[in-house]
C-alpha cells in the first residue's frame, strides 16, 4: 500500500472516524452492562432479604421455561459480549479500514467498516444466545446461583480445568494467530464489496469466538455479572492478541486456571 503523505492523511482521517464510532459502541455497551449489573445485584439483594424473612429458597429452580426470562438472559450476555470483545476487535477493524480505503477510494470509510464490525458482533450474539441457554439450563438444575456462580466446587473446578487446558490446544493457537496479525490477514483474505466485508467480519468473529469461548465460561465460576472479572477477562484477551509475547502469557494464564480448578476440587 502507498506511503504517499496525502494518502496517509486520508487514512488517519478514516481511522479517526472509525475509532469514534467504535468508542461510542464500546461506551454504550459498557455503561449498559454496568447498569444491568447494578440492577441485577439490587434485585437479588431484595430477594435475599425477603427470603430471610419468609424462610424460602431464593430461586424456584423448577419454574417452567419462560421465553421472557431467556430473552433477558440473552440481552444480558449480548450486551456484555459487545462490551468485552469490541475493544479486542479494534485493531482488525482499523486494518480493514486501511485496506478498504486502498481498495475502494471512492467509498466513505465507515460504510465497509460498519459492515465488517457488525458481522463480527453478529457472531458474538450467536455465542451469547448459546451462553444464555447454557445458563438457563444450569440454573434450572440448581447447578448455579442466581448470580450465575457454580454452586458445586466440582463444576467450578471442571470449568477452570477445561479453560486452562484449552489455552494449550491447537484450536486456540490457530485462532489466536489469526487475531494477532490483522494487516497480514487483511492482505491475504481480502474480499471485495460489502458482501466481502460481511463475510470477512463473520470469519473474524468466528476466529475470535474460537479463541475465547471457553475463557468466557470462567464467568460461571467468578460470577456472570461480576464487573471486575469482565474487565479481567477482557484484559487477558487484549494482552493475548496485542502484546509481543501474548501467546506465552495465555499459556501462563492456562496454568493458573488449572491450578485454581484443581485446588477448588480438592479443597
Amino acid at each position: 500500500m502507498t506511503t504517499n503523505p496525502i494518502a496517509q492523511r486520508i487514512y488517519r482521517r478514516d481511522r479517526n472516524v472509525v475509532l469514534v464510532g467504535l468508542t461510542g459502541v464500546i461506551l454504550v455497551a459498557a455503561i449498559y452492562t454496568i447498569l444491568m449489573t447494578r440492577e441485577h445485584l439490587r434485585v437479588n439483594e431484595l430477594k435475599a432479604a425477603a427470603n430471610a424473612f419468609i424462610l424460602v429458597c431464593t430461586v424456584n429452580f423448577n419454574d417452567p421455561f419462560a421465553w421472557s426470562d431467556y430473552l433477558a438472559l440473552f440481552a444480558m450476555w449480548g450486551v456484555m459480549q459487545v462490551a468485552m470483545m469490541s475493544p479486542t476487535a479494534v485493531p482488525m477493524t482499523l486494518a480493514f479500514t486501511k485496506m478498504d480505503r486502498y481498495k475502494n477510494p471512492e467509498r466513505a470509510p465507515w460504510i465497509g467498516s460498519s459492515v465488517f464490525f457488525g458481522a463480527y458482533v453478529i457472531i458474538w450474539l450467536i455465542y451469547s444466545a448459546l451462553a444464555a441457554l447454557l445458563q438457563w439450563w444450569l440454573h434450572s438444575r440448581a447447578l448455579i446461583s442466581p448470580t450465575g456462580v457454580a454452586i458445586s466446587p466440582y463444576l467450578g473446578g471442571a470449568i477452570l480445568l477445561g479453560a486452562g487446558a484449552f489455552q494449550f490446544s491447537s484450536i486456540k493457537d490457530n485462532c489466536l494467530n489469526h487475531c494477532r496479525s490483522p494487516l497480514t490477514y487483511m492482505m491475504n483474505a481480502w474480499e471485495d464489496g460489502l458482501g466481502g466485508a460481511l463475510r470477512m467480519g463473520l470469519k473474524h468473529g468466528a476466529y475470535c469466538v474460537g479463541c475465547c469461548w471457553v475463557l468466557m465460561l470462567v464467568l460461571f465460576v467468578a460470577g456472570v455479572m461480576n464487573l471486575l472479572w469482565m474487565a479481567v477477562i477482557t484484559t487477558f484477551v487484549l494482552i493475548e492478541k496485542l502484546a509481543p509475547n501474548g501467546d506465552k502469557f495465555g499459556k501462563l494464564i492456562g496454568v493458573g486456571f488449572i491450578v485454581w480448578g484443581a485446588a477448588m476440587m480438592v479443597f
